[in-house]
């Protein structure tokens, strides 16, 4: 493979994207997010109960979020149409008796949005009932132990921010540090795998020899199973048997440029706040130098050099590219998706 698939960067509509987490989004206040090109405003109600809807007024496309919200319904600042939490639209004061439209008339539309282990996502895909659509992504075991959630805004398109996140080989050089690994310390790596829904697992295994961060983490060598699956998720489950820890990392796409990057961590260490605050000096220090390694490959990329895939360090993003177009016709076809992953083993210096 030389150079990307003619779709890349292109959005994936018909799954969770994570928006916000819960302390985003306070009690009888909104804010602005943009997912996949579209404006949305999420906001929570007098009830603490959590919606979302298009952020731009049906009549003129004025920013719904820069009006008044009173905890029951949205105005907008231009000519004070109200809207509930549901959309409906609940007056135009402007419209007199007889004259159209009345605001029975209108809605603004409303996005599936659910609250789950701290973490707000909301569903681009249309207008599937409630009941038709899939669960939300999860963590396991200890999804109660909500710790941290780190944010980093990637500047480029969604698949050069998920396959430069993937990619098993950059640690070495993009993460070397004196407290966890050396740079240029690469050793042999084999771990097999398995297909997942909508993605693919590393399987479980004792962590590697030279992950020394999981070592001061959880004290010993854990147990580490991987899972990756569209449109952009990455769980972690390492455990030693007396400690646990899971990191969630979402890839939503702002625009076709842009791509929040949300990891979220669960833990059930002891430390309280002082490991929190330690954790996130060195995770927030991993993601800014994943965030810079990136943009360096978007700068070179803009020379539209050619490029290679190898095996089989790369073969997971292979793995990315082939999902994502499976996907994308299965859609086109109104089909399942057809996972083409099989179980196998890799081998690389890492």
């Amino acid at each position: 493979m030389t150079n990307p698939p003619s779709d890349s960067g292109s959005f994936l509509h018909g799954f969770w994207y994570v928006a916000a987490v819960t302390r985003d989004i306070h009690r009888g206040k909104t804010v602005h997010r943009t997912l996949l090109g579209e404006p949305i405003l999420i906001g929570r109600d007098n009830r603490g109960d959590v919606f979302a809807l298009k952020d731009t007024c049906p009549h003129r496309g004025t920013l719904l979020s820069r009006g008044i919200f009173d905890g029951e319904t949205v105005e907008c600042p231009y000519h004070g149409w109200r809207f509930a939490t549901s959309g409906k639209c609940v007056a135009i004061p402007s419209q007199k008796e007889g004259q159209r439209p009345q605001a029975v008339d209108i809605r603004a539309r409303s996005y599936p949005v659910r609250e789950s282990e701290g973490i707000i996502w909301v569903f681009m895909g249309g207008n599937k009932p409630s009941e038709d659509l899939p669960d939300v992504p999860g963590v396991p075991e200890i999804s109660h132990r909500f710790q941290l959630h780190l944010h980093r805004t990637f500047n480029c398109n969604i698949d050069l921010a998920i396959t430069g996140l993937m990619d098993p080989a950059h640690g070495a050089f993009v993460h070397a540090s004196s407290i966890w690994r050396g740079h240029r310390d690469v050793r042999d790596k084999e771990k097999a795998f398995s297909p997942a829904p909508l993605g693919w697992r590393m399987d479980r295994h004792i962590a590697s020899g030279n992950a020394r961060a999981y070592r001061l983490f959880l004290g010993g060598a854990p147990e580490t199973e991987i899972t990756y699956t569209l449109p952009g998720i990455r769980v972690e489950h390492a455990t030693t048997g007396k400690a646990t820890y899971c990191g969630l990392t979402a890839c939503t796409p702002i625009d076709a440029n842009t791509t929040d990057v949300h990891h979220v961590m669960y833990w059930d260490i002891p430390g309280g706040p002082v490991l929190r605050g330690l954790v996130r000096v060195f995770a927030k220090r991993f993601l800014d130098q994943d965030a810079n390694a990136v943009l360096d490959m978007r700068d070179g990329q803009a020379f539209n050099p050619k490029t290679m895939l190898v095996e089989d360090a790369d073969t997971q993003i292979r793995w990315y590219y082939r999902l994502k177009k499976e996907w994308q016709q299965a859609q086109a076809d109104q089909r399942p998706l057809k996972n083409p992953i099989e179980p196998q083993t890799l081998r690389w210096r890492s």
